[in-house]
């Protein structure tokens, strides 16, 4: 019962910060100053750059696009598909 609730809360885990990688997707196209960003879009860009950054780093470099985040997801996707339970 015990690993049970361990692999429904890393789930959650991850689900969560899968929807604050979308959610800093979706705000890059309205808060587009990094200078005057907005306390919700600091935050955002605070909690995902540590996981982005070097993904961003790894990649090879796609113009104006980054797609860091798609990578994030599809490979968050996967290990939150691959938990038992």
């Amino acid at each position: 019962m015990g690993t049970v609730f361990l692999f429904n809360f890393l789930r959650f885990l991850l689900l969560a910060f899968e929807l604050l990688v979308i959610a800093r997707v979706l705000l890059s196209y309205v808060d587009t100053d990094p200078r005057r960003r907005s306390a919700l879009g600091q935050l955002l860009v605070a909690i995902t750059e540590p996981v982005l950054a070097p993904i961003r780093n790894l990649l090879p470099k796609g113009g104006m696009f980054d797609f860091s985040p798609l990578v994030v997801i599809l490979v968050l996707g996967v290990i939150i598909r691959s938990l038992p339970g």
